[in-house]
């Protein structure tokens, strides 16, 4: 079995995350996927100033999301975001957002970055603090 680094962070849903429909606009599980990835990076110690500080930028070049249910402005919603090992050199992730009142999965996910150095240059090796952040947790021996 492989190891799990796993978070939960409750939002709140506010007014202006809502569309004509009275639901939230599709676009924002995008957004509390992003918050998802800020807590794990809290939780975990990898935080986006630990890639800037090793002049390393991660930007997201692939995003799925599969929409369930809807929610409701005053509503609240946990983002589970689970981390995804691989062996290239690319950071994975995938969520499950949940209904906080009664565990209803309202909508998953998945995402994608890729390891770019200042110059925007793809980099094809695994950058050596993301190397030592997999060896912490126990990705690589």
């Amino acid at each position: 079995m492989s190891k799990i680094l796993e978070d939960k962070i409750e939002i709140k849903i506010r007014f202006n995350e809502i569309d004509s429909m009275n639901v939230v606009w599709h676009g924002n599980y995008v957004k509390y996927m992003e918050d998802g990835r800020e807590s794990f990076g809290e939780k975990y110690g990898l935080h986006y100033l630990d890639f800037m500080k090793n002049e390393i930028v991660a930007p997201i070049v692939y995003v799925e999301m599969e929409y369930k249910k809807f929610l409701r402005y005053g509503e609240k919603a946990i983002v589970e975001t689970k981390y995804v090992d691989c062996e290239a050199a690319k950071l994975k992730f995938e969520y499950t957002i949940y209904r906080s009142c009664n565990n209803e999965v309202v909508a998953t996910g998945k995402s994608m970055q890729v390891f770019l150095n200042t110059e925007g240059e793809l980099l094809l090796t695994i950058p050596p603090f993301f190397y030592e952040w997999k060896k912490k947790w126990g990705f690589i021996k």
